[in-house]
């Protein structure tokens, strides 16, 4: 009986208060749409990162002829120089590098050839122009640094390069895009606090008769709270609900049907990463809602 009763304040309520719920519904849905597109973007950096930093290398050049380097001082790296740097690397880094491959200059030379067989930009390099080098697969892409510590500055060494750097602004741009998306989703979880303050004080203002005679007969303050905050909760998860659905249709047909088609040597996220965030998406909603309401009904002397 005591539920039948909630269940019929709770559909008046939300019958009475039409237009305000529906405001909830809609800044509840952009607000926790931009969360959940936070979110994916993190899922985005973190595969690509995962995929990437498998495959790129870090890159010791070795001196050639004429390079005005202080290491390089003695010119073009000796044997004796390179199985110096080789040592180095098995012994120094030998927890940080997993393989290590040398590229002669010959090597390198066939490389370019195969790669650019009309010559870059126009200019022919032969294989005088090319620099041996190491090719360091890491254990962890993280530690670049240790192995420029180690190897920069060595005799031989003519300049220790990450291929990171070339993905670097692609994380950092989407890493932004991340914290911009948060702080408008921060604007809008306020606005969905206040209206849903809002909503509950208005509900609670007119229905203050119907509440002072419950209180009357002996109802406990809980029992007379909780159809507001109900209201207040229903309005918030059908906005997460609906921002579920729009990241999900938004992953489906413009990412997975759209662009992974297009390019398709990237790693995207999928409908199964929306349906991981939903959860977070719908607890979001619950606590926003409760705590909004606990906190008007609180301060009110009407409820």
């Amino acid at each position: 009986m005591r539920l039948q009763f909630v269940l019929t304040e709770v559909l008046h309520g939300l019958r009475r208060n039409a237009t305000m719920v529906v405001s909830v519904v809609l800044v509840t849905f952009v607000s926790l749409t931009f969360v959940g597109a936070a979110g994916l973007l993190q899922a985005q950096v973190t595969k690509l990162k995962g995929d990437w930093y498998d495959l790129v290398e870090v890159s010791v050049f070795l001196c050639p002829e004429g390079s005005t380097v202080p290491s390089c001082a003695d010119g073009e790296a000796t044997e004796d120089q390179i199985a110096a740097v080789e040592q180095v690397i098995d012994t120094e880094l030998g927890d940080v590098v997993s393989t290590t491959y040398f590229e002669s200059t010959q090597e390198a030379f066939e490389a370019f050839t195969d790669r650019y067989p009309d010559g870059y930009q126009g200019t022919q390099l032969t294989e005088d122009d090319m620099q041996a080098s190491f090719r360091l697969k890491l254990s962890d892409p993280e530690q670049y640094q240790v192995v420029d510590d180690v190897l920069s500055g060595r005799a031989g060494v003519e300049v220790v390069e990450d291929q990171r750097a070339a993905f670097e602004p692609l994380f950092v741009a989407l890493n932004r895009a991340s914290i911009v998306a948060v702080g408008l989703a921060g604007v809008m979880l306020l606005a969905a606090a206040l209206l849903i303050t809002t909503t509950i004080r208005l509900s609670a203002v007119s229905r203050r008769r119907e509440t002072g005679i419950m209180r009357l007969v002996g109802a406990s303050s809980v029992f007379v709270q909780l159809p507001f905050m109900l209201e207040g909760a229903i309005a918030a998860l059908v906005g997460a609900v609906l921002a579920v659905v729009g990241l999900w249709l938004a992953v489906q047909y413009l990412v997975a049907d759209w662009l992974a088609r297009s390019v398709d040597w990237v790693d995207y996220v999928t409908t199964a990463d929306v349906l991981a965030i939903a959860p977070l998406l719908l607890v979001v909603a619950v606590a926003l809602a409760g705590v909004s309401s606990a906190v008007t009904l609180y301060r009110s002397s009407r409820v």
